[in-house]
């Protein structure tokens, strides 16, 4: 019992606490949670009608939620996500993330990631390698560049 007395208070964000940052033509980013030590990180993407993220591969598991929008995998295309859409990812999937260019708003999606995501060339080679660390000092830059916000509210672990 006492270990529950124990457990730390809650933390909250609200949806204005952390600022969306641009990443050009593809949309808009939040980053709302990074556990260093475990390599998690949840996201919020905007992706802008006619996005094509780089083909990439999952090193653990990835859980997405759909706000609003379509969106889907250039690999299996009738299996679009829409607003309501839940969609797991096992570690070791390899797809496109596409959103089509008829889309009349961004697309909003929750993603919580486990590892990392390796981006792929076209010959199947790593070109980039995105976790939890390079998520937190690529969203901490672009929010002191673009919003005057040198350390956002970013629930971060490293236990």
């Amino acid at each position: 019992m006492a270990a529950v007395m124990d457990a730390p208070q809650t933390i909250h964000r609200g949806e204005d606490d952390l600022p969306f940052v641009d990443l050009g033509p593809e949309g808009l980013l939040q980053v709302l949670q990074v556990d260093l030590a475990q390599g998690i990180w949840v996201i919020r993407n905007r992706f802008n009608p006619g996005t094509v993220v780089q083909t990439h591969k999952h090193t653990g598991v990835v859980y997405a939620f759909t706000q609003s929008g379509r969106w889907y995998y250039a690999e299996t295309p009738e299996q679009a996500s829409t607003a309501g859409s839940y969609l797991f990812e096992p570690a070791g999937s390899v797809h496109t993330l596409t959103v089509p260019e008829d889309n009349t708003e961004p697309t909003d999606v929750w993603f919580t990631i486990h590892g990392a995501n390796l981006n792929l060339g076209a010959d199947g080679d790593v070109e980039m390698v995105i976790d939890a660390h390079l998520i937190l000092e690529v969203y901490r830059g672009l929010c002191a560049e673009q919003h005057g916000i040198d350390d956002p509210p970013v629930v971060v672990l490293d236990l």
